[in-house]
């Protein structure tokens, strides 16, 4: 690890705007197991969940992460994991008090909590919503008992359905479900069934994404049988129909809200906004006058917590060159169907949008962004051929 590196041959990149956006995201790294399609930082449980010995490390891992002194307000939080509600409410509360006292909260701060069906109670639900959390993200995957089991869920169909149950009787009327589609064997009209029971709850939220076989997942050893680019097309473009028919608007490749309800800890990410990454193998980003700088944790909660507080615990750091700059911006914002503002780029890089002239102009070429120079915004063909147009970028 060279924390000053700046990669070779590379200059840095001019300070942006101090006005960026502020995020934290908190990672939890514990599951009851490992599902086969997961390749988040997630470990297997044995024993109890070690609540205080972790929380004890995230608060000297943030204070440490803040000793320059950063001052800008958090517009949102995120708890991910893993599988953050394997922690109780009086944990949560803890970890948002003790950052609480270090950085002030924006008005109206989002505050979501993954929670996953086979480890939902009434009693955390209430414990998060009594600590300040506002909103939910509950992983159903699936509410189909076969293909649940196929995915190494540990949570059953009703699990799933008395998850949001419980959470809204807690008082949380901010909730997102996740859902996968194109899983083993399975057909459009399974998939159409599922995102139905899903839309029937009526959640907040919907993020709505393909099944993907993933670098050193146990599915990418041992490949389970999947629908065909052409079955994988035809769900995609019935389930946008049926998600617009229900009043959910797509705003990113698979996020879909109703009006209002748009994920804005996401957002902050898409529009290459900072966030802090505190916990085993969060990664972070943040801006200031000698560029943006991205930084990763040790990703073994072990060695995670042996660590925490000092410059140790940093695995990888690293300071984006100009010349790495394009694809890394656009990598995030060409998701939004919306785009972003070209001025954007500026005040999130501090680089002059000159930078992006030959590339901009290619993928005007062959129509893959939109031709409005104060926009920058990938056409329906783009939006197809995502991977095609950043390669225009690297």
């Amino acid at each position: 690890m060279n924390p000053g590196a700046a990669g070779p041959g590379a200059a840095p990149v001019p300070g942006p705007d101090p006005a960026i956006p502020l995020a934290l995201y908190l990672h939890f790294p514990w599951c009851v197991q490992k599902c086969p399609y997961c390749d988040f930082n997630s470990h297997a449980l044995r024993g109890e969940t070690p609540e205080d010995a972790y929380v004890e490390a995230l608060v000297r891992d943030l204070e440490h992460e803040l000793q320059d002194g950063e001052r800008r307000p958090l517009a949102s939080i995120f708890m991910g994991g893993g599988t953050p509600s394997l922690f109780s409410g009086r944990a949560i509360g803890r970890v948002l008090e003790e950052v609480g006292r270090r950085l002030s909260f924006a008005p109206g701060i989002e505050i979501t909590l993954e929670a996953n069906p086979g480890t939902a109670d009434a009693s955390h639900f209430r414990g998060y919503r009594a600590a300040g959390v506002n909103r939910l993200s509950i992983g159903a995957q699936s509410l189909d008992a076969a293909q649940l089991k196929k995915l190494g869920r540990i949570h059953d169909p009703g699990q799933a359905v008395d998850a949001l149950r419980l959470a809204r009787a807690a008082g949380f009327d901010n909730i997102n479900l996740d859902l996968m589609f194109a899983l083993p064997q399975q057909t459009q009209t399974e998939a159409l069934a599922d995102l139905d029971g899903v839309l029937a709850l009526q959640p907040e939220h919907v993020s709505w994404y393909q099944l993907t076989l993933e670098p050193n997942t146990e599915f990418a050893a041992r490949p389970p049988p999947l629908p065909d680019d052409d079955a994988v097309a035809a769900m995609f473009d019935a389930g946008q129909q049926r998600l617009a028919d229900a009043g959910y608007a797509q705003y990113e490749v698979s996020a879909y809200a109703r009006p209002g309800r748009r994920a804005r800890h996401n957002l902050n990410y898409w529009e290459f906004g900072d966030y802090l990454g505190i916990g085993a193998g969060a990664h972070g980003k943040r801006s200031g006058p000698a560029g943006v700088v991205r930084r990763a944790r040790h990703k073994h909660p072990r060695r995670y917590q042996e660590t925490a507080g000092t410059p140790a615990a940093v695995q990888e750091q690293r300071r984006l060159s100009a010349q790495e700059m394009p694809v890394e911006f656009m990598l995030n914002v060409l998701r939004l169907n919306a785009g972003v503002a070209a001025s954007l780029w500026e005040q999130r890089t501090g680089l002059p949008l000159s930078a992006l002239d030959l590339p901009l102009a290619e993928a005007r070429r062959r129509g893959l962004m939109e031709a409005d120079p104060a926009l920058l915004r990938p056409t329906a063909l783009g939006h197809r051929h995502l991977n095609r147009l950043l390669e225009l970028f690297l």
